[in-house]
């Protein structure tokens, strides 16, 4: 029985982005295709097999123990920005002042699809959902550049907007336009997390 469900949920890449190995900051430089290894985007600073651990993980690995990269890419929706812009009293947000990789139009709650969710294109690339990216002050910092008094408003009204974190499982190249169909784990919900969330 296969471990992974095909769903009618379909999303459309409408931006792409690469930060740059050599830049200090998060800011994404926009392309209109990205180039997948099983190391991540080609030429983009959060690729490789693996990487140092952060402040996410102190709970399991102290801070730059060498882990496996489930960050290659930070994704998220172009539904959720507008609603980050709107808590911030922005008219819009910049794809790249956020750091991201993949933007994506059409996925409803998208930065809560489940954990190992699969987003395959139609040629077979695949990139495989680690979960909901937490937000942090790094982009809040890039939009203070451009919209000043704006960046300490980004964590909080990111909270649950943030989009997700996905590595490659399958190779291949994503451009603009491409669609990208929704595969969740067929599982059922883990009946402790509520006691686990306290």
């Amino acid at each position: 029985m296969p471990a992974l469900k095909p769903t009618d949920f379909t999303a459309t890449v409408r931006w792409l982005g690469r930060v740059p190995e050599t830049d200090e900051g998060l800011r994404s430089v926009a392309v209109d295709h990205l180039e997948l290894g099983f190391e991540g985007a080609v030429g983009e600073r959060h690729s490789g097999l693996t990487r140092p651990s952060c402040s996410r993980l102190l709970s399991q690995h102290p801070r730059g123990t060498e882990i496996r990269n489930v960050r290659q890419l930070a994704m998220m929706s172009v539904e959720e920005i507008a609603r980050i812009a709107e808590r911030m009293g922005l008219g819009s947000l910049e794809h790249e002042w956020l750091g991201t990789s993949v933007v994506l139009e059409g996925l409803p709650d998208f930065s809560h699809i489940p954990p190992s969710s699969r987003l395959q294109g139609p040629d077979g690339l695949t990139l495989a959902v680690d979960m909901e990216n937490r937000p942090c002050v790094l982009p809040g910092r890039e939009i203070e550049t451009e919209r000043e008094g704006f960046g300490k408003r980004f964590k909080p009204a990111a909270a649950g907007l943030r989009g997700v974190t996905a590595w490659v499982e399958r190779p291949g190249r994503l451009a603009l336009g491409d669609v990208l169909t929704l595969h969740i784990p067929d599982q059922p919900f883990w009946a402790h997390i509520e006691a686990v969330r306290g």
